[in-house]
């Protein structure tokens, strides 16, 4: 019987150096050739799709603020904007306060002014702390960093979601600052820094999108797995009938998993897919 598989990207699909370890390519694409249908399920928006992601090949998206957008087939089913008096709101703040942010939309990345040299010396402290990752970086993480657009108007219409990396004002600053405007939570890229985060549309997350998507399918929820690592992804691992961590996910994450499978680097996507018969 067909099942319906859901895979955050971010520390799932990818690992921390924002490559697909192989493994993972594998089982999604024996999955499918199996009869069974996956759906990227992640906080991204389509800009930040790139195309080693889009070519393992997936039956549809949900992404855009998790769940803010969704695709089947390359069929728009849904997709809802951040207001642009929020958006307004938000850009203001942050440049008051000194904070790093960029704007995600379906049809680009629009970086506040110090925001892509920020992240350039973020990913060159990391290479030169890790040199044997150069090579994984390059491919994995330079793409994302020359896909941010600045020097372009921050006032827009078209935004899922925005995210903001660290600076001196906590977390918890910005999370009371925009509590009823926005779901405020910690970034899912641990290189972002102790303080970044994401801002997205409030009521709006994986697991309303993956219930809108089975009834679009007309597919049951007991059909159903999904794989994640991150905070943003509790809801979608709580919702469906399989809902399994990585090895490298939060600690809180795992302990309201069904099951805990490997890192993504050893292979944990693959391992899962054998185990409960989705490959063989």
């Amino acid at each position: 019987m067909t099942k319906v598989i859901f895979m955050d990207i971010d520390g799932t699909l990818v690992n921390d150096n924002g490559v697909i370890p192989e493994s993972a390519r594998l089982a999604v694409k024996k999955a499918r050739e199996n009869g069974h249908l996956v759906f990227i399920c992640t906080g991204r928006s389509k800009a930040e799709l790139f195309d080693d992601i889009l070519e393992v090949g997936f039956d549809g998206i949900i992404g855009g603020a998790a769940g803010g957008y969704m695709e089947v087939n390359q069929e728009v089913i849904f997709h809802e904007n951040v207001k642009a008096e929020d958006v307004r709101q938000l850009v203001a703040f942050f440049d008051e306060h000194g904070v790093d942010f960029y704007l995600e939309s379906n049809g680009g990345l629009f970086a506040s002014k110090n925001c892509k040299q920020h992240l350039h010396s973020i990913i060159e402290d990391y290479v030169k702390e890790r040199p044997a990752a150069k090579e994984e970086v390059e491919k994995g993480l330079q793409p994302f960093h020359d896909t941010l657009i600045d020097d372009q108007d921050l006032i827009r219409e078209d935004i899922n979601k925005i995210s903001f990396l660290a600076s001196d004002l906590p977390f918890e600053r910005i999370e009371q600052e925009f509590a009823s405007t926005f779901t405020v939570i910690r970034s899912t890229v641990p290189l972002f820094g102790e303080n970044s985060g994401e801002l997205s549309i409030p009521g709006i997350h994986k697991a309303t999108a993956i219930a809108k998507l089975l009834e679009h399918l007309n597919i049951d929820k007991k059909d159903t797995f999904a794989y994640g690592d991150g905070m943003n992804d509790l809801e979608m691992i709580e919702y469906v009938q399989h809902g399994i961590a990585m090895g490298n996910a939060k600690e809180a994450l795992k302990q309201a998993a069904d099951d805990v499978t490997d890192t993504h680097d050893e292979a944990g996507i693959w391992n899962s897919f054998l185990k409960y018969g989705l490959i063989d």
